[in-house]
């Protein structure tokens, strides 16, 4: 049973950091063709993907956040990271990690995703 568990969110004022975590289960991303990634959904929004990871180390990122954000995983622990860099208020949302065997292509779909944590709060004040 996977299981995803993120948590490092919280209130930081504009410019600040966050660094995300998710502690998975149930899985590695070594596994072949598993993907996991970061989403967000701010009220009245759609979810969006953030960022993504495969099991083979490529990343991808919303052209909203690249240059800002970087995903990271460390395998031993099993678990996912989000390092957020220059914050604007635009980026407050609840943070989702997701898991699954995902296209490439589709890797910042939300809906390609089976699993899902239950999220983390990021709110950015200017």
């Amino acid at each position: 049973q996977v299981q995803l568990v993120e948590s490092g969110g919280g209130s930081v004022q504009a410019g600040g950091s966050l660094r995300l975590s998710c502690a998975a289960s149930g899985f590695r991303l070594t596994y072949r063709f598993y993907r996991m990634g970061w989403f967000r959904q701010a009220p009245g929004k759609e979810r969006e993907g953030v960022a993504a990871i495969g099991s083979d180390g490529s990343t991808i990122y919303a052209d909203s956040v690249k240059g800002r954000f970087a995903i990271s995983n460390d395998n031993a622990k099993n678990t996912l990271f989000l390092q957020m860099n220059s914050l604007k208020p635009e980026d407050t949302a609840m943070y989702y990690c997701a898991a699954g065997l995902v296209d490439g292509r589709s890797a910042l779909t939300p809906k390609m995703y089976p699993n899902w944590g239950q999220g983390t709060q990021v709110t950015v004040s200017s």
